[in-house]
Protein backbone atom coordinates (compact mmCIF):
# COMPACT_ATOMS: atom_id res chain seq x y z
CA UNK A 1 0.00 0.00 0.00
CA UNK A 2 2.76 2.36 0.82
CA UNK A 3 3.33 2.73 -3.26
CA UNK A 4 0.33 4.15 -3.65
CA UNK A 5 0.58 7.02 -1.12
CA UNK A 6 1.83 9.67 -4.10
CA UNK A 7 -1.96 8.87 -5.67
CA UNK A 8 -3.60 9.18 -2.25
CA UNK A 9 -1.51 12.64 -1.89
CA UNK A 10 -2.98 13.79 -5.32
CA UNK A 11 -6.46 12.90 -4.49
CA UNK A 12 -6.00 14.60 -1.01
CA UNK A 13 -5.13 17.50 -2.74
CA UNK A 14 -8.25 17.18 -5.28
CA UNK A 15 -10.88 17.00 -2.66
CA UNK A 16 -9.02 20.21 -0.58
CA UNK A 17 -9.35 22.47 -3.51
CA UNK A 18 -12.59 21.67 -4.36
CA UNK A 19 -13.33 22.18 -0.46
CA UNK A 20 -12.39 25.68 -1.52
CA UNK A 21 -9.62 26.45 0.35
CA UNK A 22 -6.47 28.60 -1.07
CA UNK A 23 -4.61 26.37 -4.03
CA UNK A 24 -1.14 27.51 -2.34
CA UNK A 25 -1.98 26.64 0.79
CA UNK A 26 -3.51 23.33 -0.39
CA UNK A 27 -0.68 21.84 -2.25
CA UNK A 28 1.98 22.75 0.56
CA UNK A 29 -0.62 21.96 3.40
CA UNK A 30 -1.38 18.30 1.75
CA UNK A 31 2.43 17.59 1.28
CA UNK A 32 3.66 18.88 4.25
CA UNK A 33 1.35 16.52 5.89
CA UNK A 34 2.15 13.88 4.43
CA UNK A 35 5.93 14.34 4.07
CA UNK A 36 5.96 14.90 8.09
CA UNK A 37 3.53 11.61 8.62
CA UNK A 38 5.55 9.73 6.04
CA UNK A 39 9.00 10.87 8.33
CA UNK A 40 7.03 9.45 11.43
CA UNK A 41 6.63 6.15 10.66
CA UNK A 42 10.49 6.12 8.48
CA UNK A 43 8.72 6.08 4.90
CA UNK A 44 9.93 9.74 3.78
CA UNK A 45 13.24 11.06 3.93
CA UNK A 46 13.09 14.43 4.63
CA UNK A 47 16.34 15.04 2.43
CA UNK A 48 13.96 15.81 -0.48
CA UNK A 49 12.69 18.89 1.27
CA UNK A 50 16.26 19.88 1.70
CA UNK A 51 16.42 20.78 -2.02
CA UNK A 52 13.33 23.41 -1.22
CA UNK A 53 15.66 26.49 -0.78
CA UNK A 54 17.41 25.75 -3.71
CA UNK A 55 14.45 25.29 -5.61
CA UNK A 56 12.77 28.66 -4.16
CA UNK A 57 16.46 29.90 -5.36
CA UNK A 58 16.14 28.72 -8.69
CA UNK A 59 12.87 30.57 -9.23
CA UNK A 60 13.93 33.52 -7.90
CA UNK A 61 16.65 33.10 -10.58
CA UNK A 62 14.72 31.97 -13.46
CA UNK A 63 14.50 35.30 -15.87
CA UNK A 64 11.94 33.72 -18.01
CA UNK A 65 9.63 34.14 -15.51
CA UNK A 66 10.06 37.68 -15.32
CA UNK A 67 7.39 37.69 -18.21
CA UNK A 68 4.91 37.07 -16.52
CA UNK A 69 4.55 40.16 -14.13
CA UNK A 70 4.91 42.27 -17.12
CA UNK A 71 2.10 40.68 -19.44
CA UNK A 72 0.36 40.88 -16.86
CA UNK A 73 0.70 44.26 -16.30
CA UNK A 74 0.14 44.61 -19.99
CA UNK A 75 -3.11 43.05 -20.55
CA UNK A 76 -4.14 45.30 -16.99
CA UNK A 77 -3.27 48.56 -18.93
CA UNK A 78 -5.23 47.28 -21.96
CA UNK A 79 -7.93 46.38 -20.32
CA UNK A 80 -8.31 49.59 -17.82
CA UNK A 81 -7.66 52.13 -21.03
CA UNK A 82 -11.09 51.33 -22.48
CA UNK A 83 -9.45 49.41 -25.63
CA UNK A 84 -11.99 47.12 -25.38
CA UNK A 85 -14.94 49.57 -25.60
CA UNK A 86 -13.25 51.11 -28.59
CA UNK A 87 -12.43 47.72 -30.21
CA UNK A 88 -16.04 46.76 -30.23
CA UNK A 89 -17.39 49.27 -31.53
CA UNK A 90 -15.30 49.71 -34.54
CA UNK A 91 -15.71 45.92 -35.37
CA UNK A 92 -19.30 46.59 -35.23
CA UNK A 93 -19.29 49.51 -37.51
CA UNK A 94 -17.44 47.35 -40.14
CA UNK A 95 -20.03 44.76 -40.21
CA UNK A 96 -22.76 46.09 -39.68
CA UNK A 97 -25.59 45.13 -42.04
CA UNK A 98 -24.81 40.94 -41.57
CA UNK A 99 -27.26 39.01 -39.77
CA UNK A 100 -24.53 37.72 -37.49
CA UNK A 101 -22.10 40.28 -37.58
CA UNK A 102 -22.67 41.30 -34.18
CA UNK A 103 -21.36 37.75 -33.19
CA UNK A 104 -18.50 37.47 -35.18
CA UNK A 105 -17.60 41.16 -33.82
CA UNK A 106 -17.44 39.74 -31.16
CA UNK A 107 -15.12 36.64 -31.92
CA UNK A 108 -12.63 38.76 -33.77
CA UNK A 109 -12.35 41.50 -30.87
CA UNK A 110 -12.44 38.70 -27.98
CA UNK A 111 -9.35 36.87 -30.35
CA UNK A 112 -7.64 40.99 -30.88
CA UNK A 113 -7.77 41.04 -27.02
CA UNK A 114 -6.45 37.42 -26.47
CA UNK A 115 -3.48 38.57 -28.48
CA UNK A 116 -2.90 42.09 -26.70
CA UNK A 117 -4.08 41.25 -22.92
CA UNK A 118 -4.40 37.45 -22.33
CA UNK A 119 -6.13 38.13 -19.17
CA UNK A 120 -9.47 35.58 -19.49
CA UNK A 121 -11.09 37.41 -16.34
CA UNK A 122 -11.13 40.85 -17.61
CA UNK A 123 -12.11 39.78 -21.33
CA UNK A 124 -15.15 37.87 -19.99
CA UNK A 125 -16.52 40.74 -18.10
CA UNK A 126 -16.34 43.26 -20.16
CA UNK A 127 -17.80 41.83 -23.19
CA UNK A 128 -20.69 40.36 -21.02
CA UNK A 129 -21.49 43.83 -19.97
CA UNK A 130 -20.15 45.62 -23.42
CA UNK A 131 -21.76 42.63 -25.64
CA UNK A 132 -24.22 41.13 -23.95
CA UNK A 133 -26.92 42.98 -23.10
CA UNK A 134 -26.76 44.19 -27.33
CA UNK A 135 -26.84 40.39 -28.27
CA UNK A 136 -30.18 39.37 -26.27
CA UNK A 137 -31.75 42.74 -27.81
CA UNK A 138 -30.63 41.93 -31.18
CA UNK A 139 -32.21 38.68 -31.17
CA UNK A 140 -29.86 36.06 -29.97
CA UNK A 141 -30.94 33.45 -27.88
CA UNK A 142 -29.17 33.15 -24.05
CA UNK A 143 -27.21 30.29 -25.15
CA UNK A 144 -25.93 31.68 -27.90
CA UNK A 145 -24.95 34.85 -26.66
CA UNK A 146 -23.41 34.11 -23.44
CA UNK A 147 -21.91 30.37 -25.40
CA UNK A 148 -20.01 33.21 -27.85
CA UNK A 149 -18.91 35.65 -25.07
CA UNK A 150 -17.50 32.75 -22.95
CA UNK A 151 -15.71 30.65 -26.25
CA UNK A 152 -14.11 33.74 -27.20
CA UNK A 153 -12.75 35.24 -23.64
CA UNK A 154 -10.80 32.16 -23.34
CA UNK A 155 -9.11 32.51 -26.50
CA UNK A 156 -6.36 34.46 -24.26
CA UNK A 157 -5.35 30.51 -23.02
CA UNK A 158 -3.86 29.58 -26.53
CA UNK A 159 -2.81 32.78 -28.17
CA UNK A 160 0.17 34.04 -27.64
CA UNK A 161 1.30 35.94 -25.48
CA UNK A 162 -0.89 34.33 -22.86
CA UNK A 163 0.45 33.72 -19.52
CA UNK A 164 -0.50 30.07 -19.78
CA UNK A 165 1.61 29.31 -21.98
CA UNK A 166 4.36 31.08 -19.96
CA UNK A 167 3.78 29.22 -17.24
CA UNK A 168 3.72 26.39 -19.40
CA UNK A 169 6.53 26.50 -21.21
CA UNK A 170 8.41 26.85 -17.84
CA UNK A 171 7.19 23.71 -16.61
CA UNK A 172 7.74 21.68 -19.72
CA UNK A 173 11.20 23.36 -20.23
CA UNK A 174 12.18 21.85 -16.92
CA UNK A 175 10.72 18.23 -17.26
CA UNK A 176 12.35 18.29 -21.04
CA UNK A 177 15.42 18.24 -19.44
CA UNK A 178 14.43 15.81 -16.79
CA UNK A 179 13.33 13.27 -19.41
CA UNK A 180 16.76 13.71 -21.30
CA UNK A 181 18.74 13.24 -18.02
CA UNK A 182 17.09 10.30 -17.35
CA UNK A 183 17.48 9.08 -20.59
CA UNK A 184 20.81 9.26 -20.05
CA UNK A 185 21.56 12.49 -22.83
CA UNK A 186 23.84 14.57 -20.33
CA UNK A 187 23.76 17.55 -23.36
CA UNK A 188 20.36 17.78 -23.77
CA UNK A 189 18.14 19.98 -25.89
CA UNK A 190 15.73 22.29 -24.78
CA UNK A 191 11.96 23.84 -25.09
CA UNK A 192 11.64 27.56 -24.74
CA UNK A 193 8.00 29.48 -23.98
CA UNK A 194 9.07 30.90 -27.67
CA UNK A 195 8.73 27.76 -29.27
CA UNK A 196 4.94 27.37 -27.75
CA UNK A 197 4.45 30.90 -28.73
CA UNK A 198 5.30 30.09 -31.88
CA UNK A 199 3.58 26.55 -32.40
CA UNK A 200 0.48 27.97 -30.46
CA UNK A 201 -0.10 30.68 -33.74
CA UNK A 202 -1.46 28.41 -36.40
CA UNK A 203 -3.95 26.52 -34.16
CA UNK A 204 -4.99 29.80 -32.39
CA UNK A 205 -5.95 31.27 -36.01
CA UNK A 206 -7.40 27.95 -36.80
CA UNK A 207 -9.55 28.05 -33.67
CA UNK A 208 -10.92 31.81 -34.55
CA UNK A 209 -11.95 30.62 -38.33
CA UNK A 210 -13.70 27.78 -36.39
CA UNK A 211 -15.91 29.62 -33.78
CA UNK A 212 -16.63 32.31 -36.56
CA UNK A 213 -17.79 29.56 -39.02
CA UNK A 214 -19.64 28.40 -36.21
CA UNK A 215 -21.11 31.63 -35.38
CA UNK A 216 -21.60 32.20 -39.22
CA UNK A 217 -23.73 28.94 -39.93
CA UNK A 218 -25.71 28.39 -36.33
CA UNK A 219 -25.49 31.41 -34.51
CA UNK A 220 -27.68 33.67 -35.79
CA UNK A 221 -29.88 36.30 -34.31
CA UNK A 222 -33.98 36.07 -34.98
CA UNK A 223 -33.96 39.52 -36.13
CA UNK A 224 -32.45 40.46 -39.34
CA UNK A 225 -30.46 44.17 -38.96
CA UNK A 226 -32.25 46.55 -40.89
CA UNK A 227 -30.47 47.68 -43.72
CA UNK A 228 -28.32 50.98 -42.75
CA UNK A 229 -26.37 53.27 -44.90
CA UNK A 230 -22.66 52.20 -46.05
CA UNK A 231 -20.46 53.03 -43.75
CA UNK A 232 -19.29 56.17 -43.25
CA UNK A 233 -15.62 57.52 -44.15
CA UNK A 234 -15.32 59.37 -40.56
CA UNK A 235 -16.87 56.18 -38.91
CA UNK A 236 -14.18 54.20 -40.95
CA UNK A 237 -11.25 56.47 -40.13
CA UNK A 238 -12.53 56.24 -36.87
CA UNK A 239 -12.66 51.78 -36.79
CA UNK A 240 -9.18 52.22 -38.50
CA UNK A 241 -7.45 54.41 -35.38
CA UNK A 242 -9.05 51.70 -32.73
CA UNK A 243 -7.69 48.84 -34.57
CA UNK A 244 -4.00 49.87 -35.72
CA UNK A 245 -2.78 50.54 -32.35
CA UNK A 246 -3.76 46.86 -31.14
CA UNK A 247 -2.46 45.50 -34.28
CA UNK A 248 0.50 47.44 -33.81
CA UNK A 249 1.51 46.80 -30.07
CA UNK A 250 0.80 42.41 -31.36
CA UNK A 251 3.01 42.53 -33.98
CA UNK A 252 5.28 44.56 -32.17
CA UNK A 253 5.47 41.86 -29.19
CA UNK A 254 5.13 38.59 -31.49
CA UNK A 255 7.31 39.86 -34.62
CA UNK A 256 10.27 40.36 -31.99
CA UNK A 257 9.97 36.48 -30.71
CA UNK A 258 9.56 35.88 -34.28
CA UNK A 259 12.23 37.66 -35.81
CA UNK A 260 14.38 36.85 -32.98
CA UNK A 261 14.84 39.80 -31.76
CA UNK A 262 13.99 39.75 -28.68
CA UNK A 263 13.44 36.76 -26.07
CA UNK A 264 9.31 36.46 -24.69
CA UNK A 265 10.78 38.16 -21.32
CA UNK A 266 12.28 40.95 -23.61
CA UNK A 267 8.86 40.56 -25.86
CA UNK A 268 7.18 41.17 -22.63
CA UNK A 269 8.76 44.57 -21.85
CA UNK A 270 7.76 46.34 -24.73
CA UNK A 271 3.87 44.88 -24.58
CA UNK A 272 4.32 46.30 -21.07
CA UNK A 273 5.70 49.32 -22.46
CA UNK A 274 3.72 49.72 -25.57
CA UNK A 275 0.40 49.30 -23.86
CA UNK A 276 1.47 52.26 -21.11
CA UNK A 277 2.22 54.65 -24.51
CA UNK A 278 -1.74 53.64 -25.48
CA UNK A 279 -3.44 54.53 -22.42
CA UNK A 280 -1.06 57.64 -22.28
CA UNK A 281 -2.24 58.20 -25.99
CA UNK A 282 -5.82 57.56 -25.46
CA UNK A 283 -5.56 60.11 -21.88
CA UNK A 284 -6.31 56.94 -19.68
CA UNK A 285 -3.17 56.93 -17.78
CA UNK A 286 -3.91 59.03 -14.71
CA UNK A 287 -2.22 58.69 -11.01
CA UNK A 288 -5.01 56.47 -9.95
CA UNK A 289 -5.40 54.66 -12.70
CA UNK A 290 -1.94 53.59 -12.77
CA UNK A 291 -1.92 52.56 -8.98
CA UNK A 292 -5.14 50.63 -9.59
CA UNK A 293 -2.96 48.75 -12.76
CA UNK A 294 0.00 48.18 -10.20
CA UNK A 295 -2.19 46.79 -7.61
CA UNK A 296 -3.89 44.21 -9.37
CA UNK A 297 -1.00 43.34 -11.14
CA UNK A 298 0.72 42.37 -7.88
CA UNK A 299 -2.11 40.65 -7.03
CA UNK A 300 -2.40 38.45 -9.75
CA UNK A 301 1.32 37.72 -9.86
CA UNK A 302 1.87 37.35 -6.21
CA UNK A 303 -1.06 34.58 -6.85
CA UNK A 304 1.25 32.72 -9.31
CA UNK A 305 4.16 32.55 -7.93
CA UNK A 306 2.93 31.51 -4.35
CA UNK A 307 1.01 28.67 -6.30
CA UNK A 308 4.39 27.95 -8.07
CA UNK A 309 6.20 27.59 -4.14
CA UNK A 310 2.90 25.61 -3.52
CA UNK A 311 3.87 23.32 -6.19
CA UNK A 312 7.03 22.93 -5.91
CA UNK A 313 6.67 21.66 -2.58
CA UNK A 314 4.03 19.11 -3.02
CA UNK A 315 6.51 17.83 -6.50
CA UNK A 316 9.33 16.94 -3.65
CA UNK A 317 7.18 14.96 -1.26
CA UNK A 318 5.36 13.28 -4.67
CA UNK A 319 8.82 12.62 -5.58
CA UNK A 320 9.98 11.51 -2.41
CA UNK A 321 7.15 9.27 -2.23
CA UNK A 322 8.13 7.66 -5.30
CA UNK A 323 5.82 9.21 -7.10
CA UNK A 324 7.56 9.86 -10.69
CA UNK A 325 8.51 5.65 -10.45
CA UNK A 326 4.24 4.83 -10.01
CA UNK A 327 3.57 7.37 -13.00
CA UNK A 328 6.19 5.68 -15.46
CA UNK A 329 5.46 2.12 -14.49
CA UNK A 330 1.72 2.85 -15.29
CA UNK A 331 2.31 4.44 -18.04
CA UNK A 332 4.77 1.55 -19.51
CA UNK A 333 2.23 -0.88 -18.87
CA UNK A 334 -0.89 0.59 -20.49
CA UNK A 335 -2.12 -0.59 -24.74
CA UNK A 336 -1.10 1.42 -26.61
CA UNK A 337 2.09 2.65 -25.70
CA UNK A 338 2.71 6.30 -25.88
CA UNK A 339 -0.36 6.70 -27.72
CA UNK A 340 -2.57 5.01 -25.11
CA UNK A 341 -0.60 7.27 -22.47
CA UNK A 342 -0.90 10.74 -23.96
CA UNK A 343 -4.57 10.14 -24.25
CA UNK A 344 -4.96 8.92 -21.00
CA UNK A 345 -3.11 11.97 -19.87
CA UNK A 346 -5.28 14.09 -22.15
CA UNK A 347 -8.67 12.66 -20.62
CA UNK A 348 -7.07 13.17 -17.19
CA UNK A 349 -6.74 17.09 -17.80
CA UNK A 350 -9.94 17.37 -19.25
CA UNK A 351 -11.92 16.15 -16.38
CA UNK A 352 -9.80 17.90 -13.76
CA UNK A 353 -11.09 21.30 -15.84
CA UNK A 354 -14.35 20.57 -14.28
CA UNK A 355 -12.87 21.18 -10.59
CA UNK A 356 -9.35 22.56 -11.04
CA UNK A 357 -7.82 26.05 -12.77
CA UNK A 358 -5.56 25.83 -15.42
CA UNK A 359 -2.57 26.87 -13.03
CA UNK A 360 -3.09 24.31 -10.39
CA UNK A 361 -3.50 21.49 -13.62
CA UNK A 362 -0.25 22.97 -14.70
CA UNK A 363 2.00 23.72 -11.62
CA UNK A 364 0.47 20.09 -10.09
CA UNK A 365 -0.40 17.61 -13.55
CA UNK A 366 2.29 18.78 -15.84
CA UNK A 367 5.43 17.87 -13.44
CA UNK A 368 4.46 14.32 -12.95
CA UNK A 369 3.29 13.59 -16.21
CA UNK A 370 5.56 15.82 -18.50
CA UNK A 371 9.14 13.94 -17.79
CA UNK A 372 7.23 10.12 -18.48
CA UNK A 373 5.54 11.38 -21.83
CA UNK A 374 8.40 13.29 -23.14
CA UNK A 375 10.55 10.54 -22.32
CA UNK A 376 8.78 8.15 -24.30
CA UNK A 377 9.49 10.55 -27.61
CA UNK A 378 6.67 13.26 -27.79
CA UNK A 379 7.65 16.53 -29.60
CA UNK A 380 7.72 19.27 -26.72
CA UNK A 381 6.08 21.94 -28.23
CA UNK A 382 3.02 19.30 -29.63
CA UNK A 383 2.53 18.57 -26.04
CA UNK A 384 2.56 21.99 -24.93
CA UNK A 385 0.02 23.27 -27.25
CA UNK A 386 -2.26 20.26 -26.52
CA UNK A 387 -2.02 20.59 -22.99
CA UNK A 388 -2.86 24.45 -23.76
CA UNK A 389 -6.29 23.35 -25.75
CA UNK A 390 -6.94 20.96 -23.07
CA UNK A 391 -6.42 23.92 -20.53
CA UNK A 392 -8.57 26.51 -21.90
CA UNK A 393 -11.41 23.89 -22.20
CA UNK A 394 -11.28 24.27 -17.82
CA UNK A 395 -13.00 27.43 -18.08
CA UNK A 396 -15.77 25.92 -20.19
CA UNK A 397 -16.45 22.77 -18.58
CA UNK A 398 -19.46 23.24 -16.02
CA UNK A 399 -20.18 23.19 -13.45
CA UNK A 400 -16.48 24.96 -12.07
CA UNK A 401 -15.83 26.82 -15.39
CA UNK A 402 -14.00 30.35 -14.52
CA UNK A 403 -15.60 31.90 -17.63
CA UNK A 404 -18.87 30.97 -16.50
CA UNK A 405 -18.36 31.96 -13.44
CA UNK A 406 -17.08 35.77 -14.75
CA UNK A 407 -19.87 35.65 -16.61
CA UNK A 408 -22.84 34.88 -14.22
CA UNK A 409 -21.39 37.83 -12.34
CA UNK A 410 -22.63 40.39 -14.64
CA UNK A 411 -25.30 38.84 -16.57
CA UNK A 412 -28.63 40.05 -16.23
CA UNK A 413 -31.25 37.88 -13.84
CA UNK A 414 -33.08 36.54 -17.19
CA UNK A 415 -30.07 34.77 -18.21
CA UNK A 416 -29.73 31.46 -16.41
CA UNK A 417 -27.02 29.06 -15.73
CA UNK A 418 -28.42 26.48 -17.63
CA UNK A 419 -28.31 28.85 -20.81
CA UNK A 420 -24.64 29.22 -20.67
CA UNK A 421 -23.99 25.41 -19.74
CA UNK A 422 -26.33 24.72 -23.44
CA UNK A 423 -24.10 27.99 -25.05
CA UNK A 424 -20.69 26.77 -24.56
CA UNK A 425 -21.53 23.23 -25.33
CA UNK A 426 -20.42 23.57 -29.26
CA UNK A 427 -17.82 25.76 -27.84
CA UNK A 428 -15.99 22.58 -26.21
CA UNK A 429 -16.68 20.71 -29.03
CA UNK A 430 -14.96 22.91 -31.18
CA UNK A 431 -11.88 22.51 -29.07
CA UNK A 432 -11.88 19.04 -28.82
CA UNK A 433 -12.29 19.11 -33.10
CA UNK A 434 -9.01 21.17 -32.59
CA UNK A 435 -7.23 18.73 -30.50
CA UNK A 436 -8.20 15.61 -32.95
CA UNK A 437 -6.94 17.57 -35.73
CA UNK A 438 -3.06 18.58 -34.05
CA UNK A 439 -3.26 14.37 -33.18
CA UNK A 440 -3.74 13.75 -37.08
CA UNK A 441 -1.56 16.52 -38.10
CA UNK A 442 1.25 17.49 -35.06
CA UNK A 443 2.82 19.66 -37.81
CA UNK A 444 0.18 22.30 -37.30
CA UNK A 445 1.72 23.03 -33.79
CA UNK A 446 5.14 21.86 -34.66
CA UNK A 447 6.21 23.03 -38.13
CA UNK A 448 6.78 27.01 -37.37
CA UNK A 449 8.87 27.14 -34.79
CA UNK A 450 11.04 24.43 -36.66
CA UNK A 451 11.16 26.21 -39.93
CA UNK A 452 11.83 29.88 -37.37
CA UNK A 453 14.21 28.65 -35.11
CA UNK A 454 15.97 25.86 -37.40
Amino acid sequence: MVEFIPLLMFLVVCLVLMAGYPVALSLSGTALIFAFAGYATGYFDMAFLHALPNRLFGTVKNTTLIAVPLFVLMGVMLEKSRLSEDLLDSMADLFRGFRSGLGLSVVLVGALLAASTGIVGATVVTMGLMSLPTMLKRGYSAPQATGIICATGTLGQIIPPSIALVLLGDILSSAYQQAQLNMGIFTPKVVSIGDLFVGAIFPGLILVALYSVYVILFAKPKLQPAFEEPLAEHRLSRAMRNLIPPIFLIAAVLGSILTGAATPTEAAGVGAFGATMLAMLKGQLSLSRLREVAQSTTEVTSMVFLILIGATIFSLVFRGFGGEELVEQFFSQLPGGVVGATILVMVVIFLLGFVLDFIEITFVVVPIVGPVLLAMGIDPVWLGIMIAINLQTSFLTPPFGFALFYLRGVAPASVETSDMYRGVAPFIIIQLLLMLMLSVWPALATWLPAAIYN
